[in-house]
């Protein structure tokens, strides 16, 4: 605590007052965020304790027990952040209420560290690794939760990982000697992943509460809130590179992982790691479309098609959904042609009908079109509770979800409807709704119709046909370890020769008088280099324009301007298996 007290006290211009609001701030933030990070623990621990009891590694005591310290602590952590927010307080208090919340912290720390103990398999080394899987996971997990004061965070990771080396170091065998190597290892990647997180935070407080200061000042006010957004783009950008960083390797890995043959109950629990890593995945690309469309940088391209093959595509994905919801998922047949970006339009469609299917709790969903004139007008209704007259704007702002306080991740991400209005808005057709509550909604896109001939294939249709993949030479660059195994890995279970090299330089050396067939670099590299200049000397030194995947977790609009005029193709941490493949084989097949 003492170093950020004098890192914050350091920094040019921080008054005693404005030393008193950020930590004020700092404080604040583990509240807004200790919601879901208190039903996510408390989950968490059910789940896992359930499945190590259903399998007989656990005791029914011993489960009883770990669950009653979580639960507790975070029904107390719940009733903590009511108090917080729901009575008034002096700035000066932020003290008081950190102490609570290093308490809170933990406890929360010393039951799950308790789990190596209480949970722990005495003699199947792969049910212990899920219970070292999950400390580590929400030792990670926690630094959003708490990593904005740094004190709190330290008072759940180091209760949470070291009761674990300790019980790793008991056994005194090289399989527990790795874990507690391991453990030790996270510790301090973690505790310094947090230091930056916090530190970055505090510069960007500091910003802020200069700018305020200064706003008397016209000139300084306009100097300084400019430097205040450079720095949150930084900061934002900084952390998503941070958090996407961990999850795309994970993604990787887990990809290996499923090629290698093991026993049904371990492939069901890669599958459940995959899930969650997908719904990481979901949220992160999430937030990039919100990117990119507010960056300017989404491209229509309208063509001519029948709408029909359209919706009845987004209507039988969708229609498992619907059946797990005992809801009739209706269409209308429709023979209309038209004219706009089918890729963008089945997005905007298909948030629209998963809305629909998802926060209908009993009815119907009818999707369907009527002519209006020169235009179509496509509609998606359902039975649904309605949306109140307070809330018909709000809905279309990011995160903002009806009824939806706990972030049910089952209830999305709140992102859905933001993206649908600015897609509208970049293709040009209008968007309308009718509803009322406990009567449903009905939403709308007009689009024009015309009468030329469709094309024979949706252009947007990506060839993921596997046979007839030639064996290709992939030159992978990253700075990351851990990146570097989990490519080798991945890209020679699928069959190719990959060649792994952390700088250009590297993999000129590597690479000899072979030209790669694919280039996959990293966007940021060590020493100042970057993805871009690699590829283009890989291109210059073999006089081949070498297809290229740039990858990065940076979603600052700058940096998505570039990669629209670099050539290369962009994707964004993390990066699904699925996806990666699909991006290989048409990058290949287009040059080949």
């Amino acid at each position: 605590m003492s170093n950020i007290a004098s890192g914050a006290a350091a920094n040019p211009g921080l008054t005693p007052e404005n030393f008193e609001m950020v930590r004020s701030e700092q404080v604040a933030g583990v509240f807004r965020s200790a919601i879901p990070g208190a039903l996510g623990s408390m989950f968490a621990a059910l789940i896992v304790s359930s499945m190590l009891y259903s399998v007989g590694s656990a005791s029914l005591p011993s489960v009883l027990v770990f669950n009653t310290i979580i639960s507790v602590n975070s029904i107390a952590r719940l009733f903590m952040v009511r108090a917080y927010f729901h009575r008034p307080r002096a700035r000066a208090e932020w003290r008081r209420w950190g102490r609570y919340a290093m308490l809170t912290a933990l406890i929360g720390g010393v039951g799950w560290g308790m789990s190596s103990f209480l949970l722990m398999d005495p003699v199947d080394p792969g049910r212990q690794f899920i219970v070292v899987l999950c400390c580590a996971g929400l030792a990670a997990g926690s630094i959003t939760a708490f990593g904005t004061y740094l004190p709190s965070y330290y008072c759940s990771l180091f209760p949470m990982m070291v009761p674990t080396i300790i019980w790793a170091a008991l056994y005194g065998d090289a399989l527990h000697w790795t874990y507690a190597v391991l453990c030790l290892l996270w510790i301090v990647i973690m505790a310094l992943l947090a230091r930056a997180f916090g530190g970055i935070l505090v510069t960007s407080l500091c910003l802020q509460f200069e700018n305020l200061a200064l706003a008397n000042d016209a000139r300084l006010q306009k100097e300084n809130a400019e430097e205040a957004n450079k720095a949150k783009s930084r900061f934002l950008a900084a952390a998503s590179h941070d958090l996407r960083q961990p999850v795309h390797a994970l993604e990787m890995f887990v990809g290996a992982l499923r090629l290698q043959n093991m026993a049904p109950e371990s492939s069901q629990l890669v599958g459940q790691i995959q899930n969650s890593v997908d719904s990481l995945e979901g949220l992160f690309n999430s937030i990039l479309d919100v990117s990119r469309l507010d960056a300017g940088l989404v491209e229509v391209r309208a063509r001519s098609f029948a709408i029909a093959p359209l919706i009845e595509r987004i209507c039988a994905d969708e229609r498992a959904a619907a059946a797990g919801r005992d809801i009739e998922l209706r269409l209308v047949p429709c023979s209309a042609i038209v004219r706009t970006d089918p890729v963008l339009l089945e997005r905007v469609l298909r948030n629209l009908v998963s809305n629909a299917v998802r926060h209908t709790e009993r009815g119907r969903v009818l999707v369907g079109c009527r002519p209006r004139g020169r235009r179509l007008s496509i509609e998606v209704k359902d039975t649904g509770p309605g949306i109140v007259e307070s809330e018909r704007e709000l809905i279309f702002q990011e995160f903002y979800q009806i009824a939806n306080p706990e972030r049910d991740r089952k209830q999305g991400l709140g992102l859905g409807l933001a993206i649908v209005r600015r897609l509208c808005g970049v293709l040009k057709t209008p968007l309308s709704f009718d509803t009322a509550p406990g009567k449903g909604s009905t939403f709308r896109v007009s689009v024009p119709v015309t009468t030329d001939a469709p094309l024979s294939q949706p252009a947007h249709v990506l060839e993921q046909n596997e046979h007839g993949q030639n064996k290709l030479f992939i030159a992978v660059i990253d700075d990351e370890p851990e990146i570097q195994s989990a490519m080798f890995a991945l890209l020679t279970a699928w069959g190719h020769v990959a060649l792994v090299a952390g700088s250009g330089a590297e993999a000129m050396s590597k690479i000899g008088a072979r030209s790669p067939d694919l280039v996959i670099s990293d966007h940021r590299l060590r020493g100042g280099e970057n993805g871009f200049d690699v590829v283009s000397r890989l291109r210059a030194q073999f006089q081949n324009e070498i297809p290229a995947i740039l990858i990065t977790g940076d979603t600052a609009p700058d940096r998505l301007r570039e990669a629209v005029a670099s050539g290369c193709f962009l994707m964004h941490k993390p990066i699904s298996n699925a996806r990666l493949r699909a991006a290989i084989i048409n990058l290949t097949k287009v040059e080949n």
